[in-house]
């Protein structure tokens, strides 16, 4: 007779994968805290520059007197020393460290046709990172990240209130032709043509037009769209059929060394982790592929804590039902009245 023992201790998840969500949600706010702080920062050391404090108005000086409250614990010198925090997610200076998102890179490359090593070295964390970890820049570091899901509970809160909100589903692979499409634009133009449609880039750039140069510029419009895309047609469109910088990292994440796996023995079949995929992705079926971010969403809303993080370039085939659900239950009842009936006979 087939009686199955489950040892679940052998199975339990590191207490703190449960949390890693709040974690996520910390870095992504931080992330566009810093996004928001740089311009003010820059502001504030052009008027140091300057040595036009009398000549502010009111209004710039509360910038200046405020700027110069936060930064002056950490430096003495902000005509010089601010130019440690330069730029955004597209490419800039945090901490001294040039930093750059790979896309914009890659764009460089293709639109200049030409190789320039010190640019293109500022990649190299960003590739490293994505290798081990997959799309994780989608999921922790993104601004557009932040607006995004809180664009999806607004989404949860009209579907509440009974208005219709877009779910449909395309080809994830539109994405790649877009990043096709933009690399044939770049080398025709020569210019970075991601950076105009690319919404890291377009929010870093417009909060800082808005901040330093006292207006939003174009690109808040087509930002703006991609929200009203995520409404009406489908959930997170954006990054899950078109954006080019989505693929980029889906490309080299493919293989990434860390993935979230789930644990078939504490499974219940609930399906909350599917429900809560903002990339619609099917945890439940274990499937996860190079479109996961890994973050952790699914890990925190699993009632049975049964997903967890393990080490492998690929993915666990598809595990069955769950050993807590009712289907397993149904099949393992069938099985050992099979046995039974056999060892009767």
């Amino acid at each position: 007779m087939n009686n199955t023992v489950i040892d679940k201790n052998a199975h339990q998840p590191l207490f703190l994968w449960k949390h890693l969500n709040k974690l996520r949600w910390l870095s992504l706010t931080t992330v566009f805290a810093m996004l928001v702080l740089i311009p003010f920062l820059h502001v504030y050391q052009t008027f140091v520059s300057a040595h036009t404090y009398d000549l502010l108005s009111v209004s710039e000086k509360q910038i200046f007197d405020t700027m110069e409250w936060l930064s002056s614990p950490f430096i003495s010198d902000p005509e010089e020393q601010l130019d440690a925090l330069k730029g955004n997610t597209w490419s800039g200076s945090f901490g001294g460290v040039q930093l750059s998102d790979p896309l914009a890179v890659l764009g460089q490359i293709v639109s200049s046709q030409a190789f320039y090593w010190p640019f293109i070295l500022t990649a190299l964390i960003p590739v490293v990172l994505t290798v081990f970890f997959g799309r994780f820049f989608c999921g922790w570091i993104c601004p557009a990240t932040f607006l995004y899901e809180l664009n999806s509970n607004l989404g949860v809160l009209l579907r509440k209130s009974g208005l219709h909100i877009g779910n449909r589903r395309f080809d994830r692979r539109l994405k790649y032709l877009v990043l096709a499409i933009g690399l044939v634009v770049a080398v025709v133009s020569g210019s970075v043509a991601f950076a105009a449609i690319y919404p890291p880039a377009v929010i870093g750039r417009e909060i800082y037009y808005a901040i330093a140069l006292g207006g939003f510029g174009s690109g808040i419009v087509f930002f703006l769209l991609t929200l009203l895309l995520d409404l009406l047609v489908t959930r997170r469109g954006f990054c899950r059929y078109l954006c080019p910088g989505g693929a980029l990292y889906s490309l080299l994440g493919r293989f990434r060394l860390l993935r979230i796996k789930r644990i078939v023995e504490s499974c219940n079949d609930c399906a909350k982790c599917t429900a809560v995929c903002e990339f619609g992705l099917d945890p439940l079926h274990d499937q996860f592929g190079q479109e996961c971010n890994n973050c952790t969403a699914c890990i925190a809303v699993c009632p049975t804590e049964a997903m967890t993080f393990y080490f492998s370039p690929r993915d666990i085939a598809n595990q069955g039902p769950g050993h807590l659900g009712r289907k397993y239950r149904q099949q393992n009842t069938l099985i050992n009245q099979a046995e039974k009936t056999i060892d009767d006979k």
